[in-house]
Parts: structure tokens; sequence; C-alpha cells
């Protein structure tokens, strides 16, 4: 590979002194680099250094030479399967840990591992490892369903029962009970601390007691509560934080004023959903007589109110997202704050960060203005009403006709900056949203999808022009900052996908390792209106870094864009907190020495647990999706449905229907043939038959088995697609090549896995597909949730 000028007096400056770890700072003084033209091309050159593992990120956000040992320290994520991966760094792929090598270790434990075996070029056959060494456990309580023992079982174990605990488990682990704690009933769901941990010889066996019962398995809510539990997720304020924040005033005094701009009297309106309660974000919009447009996004000023190291602050960095379930909100700050005295609620003063832009008719902002403001909103409009308003509704255009002409203003805007974001490449990964319907105590009625139209996408337009501007704004002044940074594309994940986009007649053009977006929005182009669009854009997806928070500024590969932050939504996320704190300190007066050094040595830290604490909710909020469509499909069993075939593995076909629920067709269910893997196109391929699944293809299914406790769906093929354009001898005859025999499989092999063994495969490759999808599925209780009215304002 071929390295540039910078990369590679990088690579020689710091193999002077290959121990040594410098910063971002410090290696543009040494290099030469300063201003924000060049340090932009010093932080990019850095990160491709990373990236290609010349390079390694110490945890202090410095910059080292890679040693390359046998051993690495990483960490664990085990499945119910007995076997797991080890992340270890962000640009390598997972190093696959098989059964029996874990050592007793748990999910999210920190390891030490020995490389076994390291990726093989002609295969695609992933590293291996088998750890050596357990240096921080990182649970040291489980969540789970207690099994009591009866009197003779007691007296000859010496236990109360077993708890089966929730998560990355198999399903042989057992948890026995000390009679020390509680005595729960059967069945009650429990936390148990943990006294024993897993052992290399004991790997299915723990001891712990009982500290707290949640509640019995068929109490209503319980098995929410449990989820809430399982990931350590704060649910309850502590008594300081709601002192504090019933000392917040909610009314706005004069002294709140000073040195802000009066818009007052400016057209100003709010656009959510309907059951929305904290309004944090409003917009206005003017048309210039020079045919630019001045953009408003007027954000409520929460840092006004929670003042860094208070106890909100605290227990909102603690948390660092409100998090979306599906009969509640756990919301990161108390509804005191983030529905009263910050919520942008119409016709009262508010106090808000204000980011003015003028944009140009090619979507460019020419001049802009970040300053602290006082706004008092006009309108408080839904979702639904500025739809209907845009699609001609002469009712409401009548009853809201004096922003009618600002929201078709507003729309032409909104098409110019989706215009700009396409010509430079942005991706839209826009897939539909599913909502659970439940009742009372919390059954799930129905799942509905609800596509995002014109007023959603204006209101996500603008809030991302916003962050871009404050991102910008920022770096150009070149002080510490936090942001919002979606990285390159790993290139060995990115040689999969362009082969598996071959099928698809599709090739990418380039090196992987340097792929740009535009080229993969122009395979997301010549795919639009397939029936495989959204599954191989999902593939696309799994394809991607994920996306984090840094206080270095690597762009955002998604959006294509060279600088972003999170600005627009501090009421639920605690780095739009912190970038609003940094603001509003920068507004003030300009950072002395001493208080860039302050923020330099704490935005690392916030960066890491602010990206540690999304992933923790994204993780809840699937699981309990997945709970609640399991719960969902129970009385389906036996109904026929037609879906997509979303995932294809050595084991089986998973399905997703209309309604977003997935489940597996088992390779034990498909009778008719022996059926030959092909993991490079992601294929089934039958010997005699050749018939072909792909991702993708449309099939008919039965629903054949539902566990609620798995979270896990069966179902039995009926009919499918053909699959035309492929030569299945050919491939048949191209992964035995590759030494891909193993894949084979039939009726009563599958792949030597049969029974609980491949139903246990299966539902951790599940948890792995499903994790790998960035999707926001909106969860509601009998009416509409605002969670996705949040979720698809800010990437």
């Amino acid at each position: 590979m071929n390295l540039s000028k910078i990369e590679l007096r990088i690579l020689d400056f710091l193999q002077k002194s290959p121990e040594k770890a410098y910063s971002s700072q410090e290696l543009a003084q040494a290099l030469n680099y300063q201003g924000t033209k060049n340090y932009k091309k010093l932080i990019k050159a850095l990160a491709f250094l990373e990236r290609i593992n010349q390079l390694q990120l110490t945890k202090q956000g410095h910059f080292k030479l890679v040693n390359n040992k046998s051993t690495v320290e990483g960490l664990y994520r085990a499945n119910d399967k007995g076997y797991g991966f080890i992340s270890y760094d962000e640009q390598e792929s997972d190093l696959f840990v098989p059964k029996g090598k874990n050592g007793g270790a748990m999910d999210g434990d920190r390891v030490i591992a020995r490389i076994l075996r390291t990726v093989d070029p002609t295969t695609g056959k992933g590293s291996e490892a088998e750890i050596i060494e357990i240096l921080e456990r990182k649970a040291n309580q489980v969540v789970g369903e207690f099994f009591a023992y009866d009197q003779d079982q007691r007296k000859r174990t010496g236990y109360l029962g077993y708890v089966k605990p929730q998560g990355a488990f198999n399903e042989h682990v057992q948890v026995f009970i000390d009679d020390q704690g509680i005595r729960p009933i059967d069945h009650m769901i429990c936390i148990v601390k943990i006294s024993e941990y897993p052992s290399p010889n004991q790997p299915n066996r723990m001891v712990g007691l009982v500290a707290k019962e949640i509640g019995h398995r068929d109490e209503p809510g319980v098995d929410i509560l449990s989820i809430l539990f399982q990931f350590n997720i704060p649910h309850v304020f502590p008594e300081s934080v709601l002192e504090e924040a019933a000392a917040v005033s909610q009314e706005i005094d004069q002294k709140d004023l000073k040195g802000r701009e009066d818009l007052r009297s400016e057209l100003i309106m709010t656009i959510d959903g309907a059951d929305a309660k904290d309004l944090d974000d409003a917009i206005s919009l003017t048309k210039l007589s020079n045919g630019h447009y001045l953009l408003g996004v007027h954000i409520a000023d929460v840092s006004h109110y929670v003042r860094e190291n208070s106890p909100l602050d605290r227990e909102a960095y603690e948390r660092g997202t409100s998090v979306y379930l599906t009969d509640r909100v756990v919301p990161m700050l108390p509804q005191r704050l983030s529905n009263g005295i910050c919520s942008l609620h119409p016709h009262e003063d508010r106090l808000c960060l204000s980011c003015q832009m003028e944009i140009d008719q090619k979507g460019h902002v020419v001049k802009h203005r970040l300053f602290k403001s006082v706004i008092n909103s006009s309108y408080r409009m839904t979702y639904d009403a500025v739809n209907q308003i845009l699609t001609g509704d002469t009712h409401l255009r009548t009853q809201y006709e004096e922003i009618v002409p600002m929201l078709e203003e507003m729309t032409d805007l909104h098409h110019i900056l989706v215009k700009m974001r396409q010509e430079r490449g942005a991706l839209d990964f826009d897939a539909p949203e599913a909502q659970v319907i439940v009742d009372e105590s919390g059954h799930p009625l129905d799942i509905e999808l609800r596509q995002r139209q014109t007023g959603e996408r204006l209101i996500e337009s603008f809030m991302l022009a916003a962050n871009e501007t404050v991102a910008r704004h920022y770096l150009s002044k070149q002080f510490p900052f936090i942001y919002r940074i979606h990285e390159q594309p790993d290139a060995s994940k990115m040689d999969r996908f362009a082969e598996f986009l071959t099928t698809f007649g599709l090739v990418l053009r380039g090196d992987t390792a340097k792929i740009r977006p535009k080229a993969l929005q122009t395979a997301l182009n010549k795919i639009k209106d397939q029936p495989y669009e959204q599954a191989v854009s999902t593939m696309m997806l799994r394809s991607m870094q994920q996306a984090k928070y840094s206080e270095q500024p690597l762009g955002h590969y998604g959006l294509a864009a060279e600088d972003y932050t999170h600005f627009t939504s501090p009421i639920r996320r605690y780095p739009d907190l912190i970038v609003h704190r940094l603001v509003s300190n920068y507004l003030d007066h300009q950072p002395s020495q001493k208080e860039r050094d302050r923020w330099e040595d704490k935005l690392p830290g916030i960066a890491i647990h602010s990206s540690q604490m999304e992933r923790r909710a994204v993780e809840a909020e699937r699981e309990t999706d997945a709970l609640k469509k399991a719960e969902f499909m129970v009385d389906k069993v036996g109904e026929t449905y037609w879906g997509t075939v979303s995932s294809v593995t050595s084991f089986g076909i998973f399905v997703a229907l209309e309604n977003t629920v997935e489940g597996l067709v088992k390779l034990t269910s498909l009778t008719d043939d022996y059926y030959q893997y092909n993991p490079q196109h992601l294929l089934l391929i039958g010997e005699r038959t050749h018939k072909i699944y792909r991702i993708g293809q449309k099939v008919q299914v039965e629903v054949a088995s539902v566990s609620v406790e798995d979270r896990e769906i069966d179902f039995i093929l009926l009919d499918a697609q053909p699959v035309e354009g492929l030569d299945p001898t050919a491939l048949i005859k191209a992964s035995r090549k590759k030494g891909k025999p193993k894949g084979k499989a039939d009726a009563s092999s599958t792949s030597k896995m049969t029974g609980s063994k491949a139903r246990r495969s299966r539902h951790s490759e599940r948890k792995g597909h499903k994790n790998k999808q960035n999707k926001s599925f909106v969860i509601k209780q009998g009416r509409k949730h605002k969670k996705s009215s949040k979720r698809h304002r800010s990437s």
C-alpha cells in the first residue's frame, strides 16, 4: 500500500522513539503541521495509520507505533453458545474465541489473549485467540430467573436453587444461590451478587447470593425492568438530584437575559411527534433578498441549568443518554427540567443557544452566527400536521395560514440541503421504523410501520446543518471540543462487502482501504426500488464502523462531512450537553491555556464514556424490541407471511417480515436437498436442485415456534421467488476451491449442529446480526411514542 508523504513522515518520526506516545498537537508542532488546514490533514493521516494498524491510540488519546506481539489486551464479548469475540482495536476485525478457550471470562471482561491464528487472506477465515488472563471483571452481579430446589436438593447441594442469567450466557450456565442472602420464591426475577466466577474447568458454574428481588416473572412490567437491571441502567434519580431539580425555577429571571439576544418577537416554531414533551429544538426561516435562506436553529440552553460537577451533571454523565423502552422512557434528566423549563413550549419564554446560518441555493453555509438567546415559540407543530399541510390539507392550511409560507420555504431549503449532501456522497440508510403498540400491562397489541415524511426529514436536515456548522466553527478556532465521528470502513469488511455485491451485478471500484462514500452511494442508487434494496443497504451498514464521540475531529464518513458534532439534543444526550457547556464558555470568553489544558484532559474520557453509554442504551432497546416482537408472535404460530431474506448463515436463513419481525428458517427444515454455504456471497446452494437462497430474496414462511424467553422465532419455508442470473455449479466449485466445504449441510447434519446446539448458534448469530444494524426501532404504548421524532434528528 502506498503511503502519502505526511503518513511516511509520521511513521519516520515515531520510529525514533517507538515506545513513546504523542498527542496530535505535539505531532503537529514536531512536524510543522500547524494551522487549521494542515492540522486537519495531519488528523486524517493519523486516523488512516491507526486504521491500517500502523499506529495505536492510547487511553490518553495519544498516538504511538503498534507493537506487534502475539498477545493482545481487549474486551471480551460472549454469546449464548459458549464462544465469543475480543475487540482489541476498532480498526481491526475482532478475534474469535472458540468454545472452551475463554478462560472463564464473561461478557464485558477485559482480558489478555494469545493469538492462535491470524486472518487467512485466501479464505477470509478470521483470526482466532484464547484468553490467558482476566484483567478486570465487568460484572459483579447478574439478573435472572430463580428456580428453587426442594428440600432434598437443598440438603444435597447446599444451595437454595439456581438462577438462569439473562444476557450473553449459554443455556447451561447456572448461578447457584447461597442461603446467606434473600430467599426468593420460585420464578422470581432476581439480582444476584456473584461470589464465585466461572473458571476454565467449570465455565458454566457460578455461585452467588440474591441481593434484590425485582418481581415475579408474570408481573406486568417486570420483563422490561429486568432488562434495565441487566444492562445496569440507572432508572431512579437519587434524592440529591431531585432536590436540585426541584430548586430550579420554572420562570426566567431578568438576570438570566443578560448577554442574550432577544428573539421573542420572531416567528419560531417547534416540530415534534404528537406525544413529545421534551421539546429541545425550535426553528425559524427567512428568505433573503439575495435568494439565500436565513435558517435559525434554536436549542434549549440546558447547560444554563445543569452546572458542571453538580448532582444533576454527575447523574446525567452516568446515564449518558435517555433510554427508550417499550412501556417507559428512562430520561437523562428529571422531568422537571426535560419537560419543564428546558422544554421549548409555545408562548413561554425560554433560554436557548442559537445557530443562525445563511445558506445559498447550493446548500452551502456562507455565513453563520452562534449566540445565546431567549425565544418565545409561536407554534407547537406535530409531524403529522406539517405533513398534511405540505400535501394540501385545506383545513390545516387555513388554521395555520401564518406559517404555511414558512413551511413551504423550509421544504425548499430541505431539498437544497439534501441535494448538497447527496452530491458530496452522503449515505442514506432509510429503513422503515417499527412501532410496537402495547397495552397498559405491556402486552404487545400490534406492530406498525412509519415512514419518515417531509416534516421529519426537514427537521433532520436542519439539525444536520447546525451540527456541522458548530463543529466547523470550533475546529477553525482549534478550541478543545467534542465531535461525533464516523471513521473510514475497515478494508477487510469492505472487501467482503464488495465480494457480496457481485451477486447483484455490482462492482465497487478502487482501493477498499480508501473507498469514498460516493462510491457506496452510487451502489445504493443502482439498486434503488429493487426488492433487495433494504437487505443490501443493511449489509452495507454492517460493513461500517460504529459512529462514536471523540475529542479528535475525524469527520463523519456516512454523512460525507468533514466536521460534525452533536449540538441539538442536550436534554437527552450528554455529549450535546457538554458541547453546549463548551459553546457557552467560549461565547463568554476566550479560553485560557489552563482552561484548554483542563478540557483536553477531560474530553477523551467523556467521549469514551458517552460512546459506551450510547451502546448500552442501544443494546437495551434492541433486547426490549426482540422481547416484545417475540411476545407479539406467540399466538401467530401456524400463520403464513411473505418476507425477505435478511441474512444467510451456515445453519439457516433469517427472514424479515414486512413488520420487521425476524425469524430463522433452520437448515434442518430444508429437507429437499444438501445445501452448500457460500460465505463470500452469503448464499445457500442446493447441490442437486441448484436452488439458491440469498439476501434480499422474497420468500413465504410459516411461523413454526416462538420462544419469548430466548427472544427467538422459527419459521418453515413454504415458497421462494427464484434467484436469476447466478450459476450455482460455478459458485459451488468456487467455494470448494477456497477451502469452504465445511459449509456443506443437509437436513440431518446441519453442519454438525442439531437440536439445542443449532438453536443456541442461531441465537448467537441473531444477536450479532441484530447488533450490527444501526436501526432505530420506535416502540410505543398505545399511542405514538416520541422516540422517532428524536432519533433521526442527527446521526
